[in-house]
């Protein structure tokens, strides 16, 4: 299949599409626009090259006014068929500048309280075949990020591997996690989360329509969208309507403290001259000054004691989903990704000065032990893998690991991007462009050549056996086992994929001292 034919089938995954712009290009009999019944209304997609794409579905209803701030509502249903040609609106977000790589990862469109949106690819309408469906979680943190962004596109996964992909938009930032306490407002810190779980529930009551098996629902996210799973994993609400769990770079153990919460809060009402007592008026504020008060606070899920009950996976994996097998994992050099261009080429000083900002007296210690095994390894390279050391990830899967009753396994993706001369070296975000099968359309991340497609059917057949199975071995790569305390297996992700044994061992001894280090 070529570029063009690829680009033509996924056109639209970048957003900004009006429907009559979607109509003109569509004329052409080389596509068809089939229609779905749903729980709330038909609507119709369109069809190129095999796959059948539906994009801005409603999942649940507007956010805006005496809804915001509120878990999510029913959709109202409609008569008559609603084009689902178009992504739907961005949740409401304070984008950051643009980086050098990674372009196609980011979010275009507008923005408003209107959108609890979802896009679905899928291969069979109506056939009887039951598919495993993955269910993507953008990351971006909880603060920024879509679902229709084109590197998120599933029509190449849909279509390579036969499974049905949803990506989804949800609230994010002060609309997704202001703690507003108890009684109307219950939720509200976790409310961007409770939008998960009512996509989740879209799935379970519709997705067979589209192909899909709602007794097989894989839930995958990368940096902020691994979190979420994490989080996700420990919710009562979320308890049966998913079945495996893939982590990437975002392993999560704890969450925000109601205390903590409350802290925000109050900066929050201070930013926008409120009392306590007048936190109703926050819903009938203008979306702006809402979001403009959110500047510059932190924001995600809180252990509120009800939609959250307790930290997830701290101080062991949560038992609401003992039963989850998982996938975990991260990228060698995360923050390489993120990083100016004088941190890409930094010099031994500099890294043995940012180091001991980091890890006080232990540094030189620390920054041997890394060199002995990469004893060619520039300075930069040395500190960005220092930072990016998996310890969270490791105790992820020891943890789950530990309830003996799902399996996890683990990776750490290696391959370096020959990108920018290499110097982003295997940087947060690498794996995406792979495990979605959509190298052709991100060649600022990872580059050209015969090999980066290898890579990809490697990555996405994983991805995609884990799916269907809750394995992610398949006959490209080698046998994947499970993680076990005892043996710490570990898939190494590079040109050439190994299993190895604890491959980290000293450095994951050394470094479990310390909490999760800044990326850079």
């Amino acid at each position: 299949m070529n570029r063009r034919t690829l680009l033509r089938s996924s056109l639209f995954a970048a957003g900004g599409f009006l429907p009559r712009t979607f109509a003109a290009a569509v004329a052409s009999p080389r596509y068809e626009t089939p229609d779905v019944e749903t729980a709330n209304g038909k609507v119709r997609g369109v069809s190129h090259d095999g796959v059948h794409v539906f994009r801005g579905i409603p999942y649940a209803a507007s956010t805006a006014g005496e809804n915001r701030f509120l878990a999510p509502r029913k959709p109202a249903s409609w008569t008559g068929v609603r084009d689902a040609f178009a992504n739907g609106a961005l949740a409401p977000q304070i984008t950051p500048p643009p980086g050098s790589i990674g372009a196609a990862l980011r979010s275009h469109g507008e923005q408003n309280e209107d959108c609890l949106v979802l896009n679905v690819f899928t291969r069979g309408l109506g056939d009887g075949h039951k598919r495993p469906v993955m269910l993507w979680i953008h990351g971006g943190g909880y603060t920024y990020g879509s679902g229709g962004s084109l590197g998120y596109d599933g029509t190449n996964l849909a279509r390579t591997r036969d499974v049905v992909v949803v990506s989804i938009n949800h609230r994010l930032t002060i609309f997704g996690h202001l703690f507003l306490g108890d009684g109307k407002f219950t939720g509200s810190g976790n409310a961007g989360i409770l939008d998960i779980v009512a996509a989740l529930e879209w799935v379970r009551d519709n997705i067979s329509r589209f192909g899909g098996d709602p007794g097989n629902v894989t839930i995958f996210g990368q940096s902020g969208g691994g979190g979420k799973v994490s989080t996700l994993l420990a919710m009562p609400a979320a308890k049966g309507l998913f079945h495996k769990a893939i982590v990437e770079s975002g392993s999560t153990l704890k969450q925000a403290s109601r205390e903590d919460a409350e802290k925000t809060t109050r900066a929050v009402l201070d930013k926008l001259g409120l009392k306590q007592s007048q936190i109703a008026e926050l819903q009938t504020m203008p979306m702006a000054k809402i979001l403009a008060a959110s500047e510059g606070l932190r924001w995600g899920p809180v252990v509120d004691g009800s939609a959250l009950p307790h930290d997830p996976f701290d101080p062991a994996a949560p038992g609401v989903s003992a039963d989850v097998p998982m996938l975990i994992g991260t990228a060698a050099t995360e923050g390489s990704f993120f990083a100016p261009p004088e941190l890409l080429s930094m010099d031994e000083a500099t890294l043995r000065s940012r180091m001991k900002d980091r890890l006080g007296s232990e540094a030189d210690d620390i920054i041997a032990l890394f060199r002995k095994r990469r004893p060619k390894a520039a300075p930069s390279e040395l500190y960005f893998t220092i930072s990016a050391f998996p310890t969270s990830a490791n105790l992820q899967a020891e943890r789950k690991s530990a309830q003996g009753k799902a399996p996890a396994f683990l990776y750490y993706f290696a391959w370096k991007t020959p990108v920018e001369g290499g110097r982003r070296l295997a940087p947060h975000c690498i794996e995406i462009p792979f495990a979605f099968n959509n190298v052709w359309q991100m060649p600022e991340m990872v580059g050209t050549g015969p090999e980066i497609q290898e890579m990809a059917d490697r990555t996405s057949g994983a991805w995609a056996a884990f799916a269907r199975t809750g394995n992610p071995s398949h006959a490209l790569i080698p046998k994947w086992l499970p993680y076990s305390s005892g043996q710490r297996q570990t898939m190494l992700i590079d040109s050439e994929w190994k299993l190895a044994n604890d491959p980290n061992r000293e450095e994951r001894l050394a470094m479990a001292r310390f909490t999760r280090l800044p990326m850079f």
